[in-house]
């Protein structure tokens, strides 16, 4: 993996597979799950990144059954996808600190709005 993002599908898909390995339906499902609704992956775009990401071998087939006479497979991380994922989250987690580091310090410099903080505002009484 290089040292670009990844897009929102790939990690939310690697994110799925972390604890355990997952059939399609399961993965959408998951991905619906993490993304609190706001991700509804559609079965096109799953198995098409699914094939990318077995192609890069992030991923890989855990297990091939039949179930109502249709192949199911389910798929697991592989080393590779857990280093992947891993270096992700560390990249999105510095992002974040760093995000919130310039908050805090542009509403430290800001003025504070009368009444905020537990003061009263000018001319009221607490």
């Amino acid at each position: 993996m290089t040292e670009r993002s990844m897009q929102e599908p790939t990690l939310l898909l690697l994110t799925a597979l972390a604890d355990a390995p997952r059939h399609g339906y399961a993965l959408i499902q998951e991905i619906a799950a993490i993304s609190d609704g706001r991700v509804k992956m559609r079965t096109g775009t799953l198995y098409g990144a699914l094939d990318r990401l077995l192609g890069q071998g992030l991923i890989e087939v855990a297990a091939e059954e039949v179930v109502d006479g249709r192949a199911r497979r389910s798929y697991a991380l592989t080393e590779a996808g857990r280093d992947a994922l891993a270096a992700e989250a560390e990249r999105l987690r510095a992002v974040a600190t760093e995000a919130e580091r310039r908050l805090s310090r542009l509403r430290s410099m800001l003025p504070r709005k009368a009444g905020s903080q537990g003061r009263p505002a000018a001319g009221g009484l607490s």
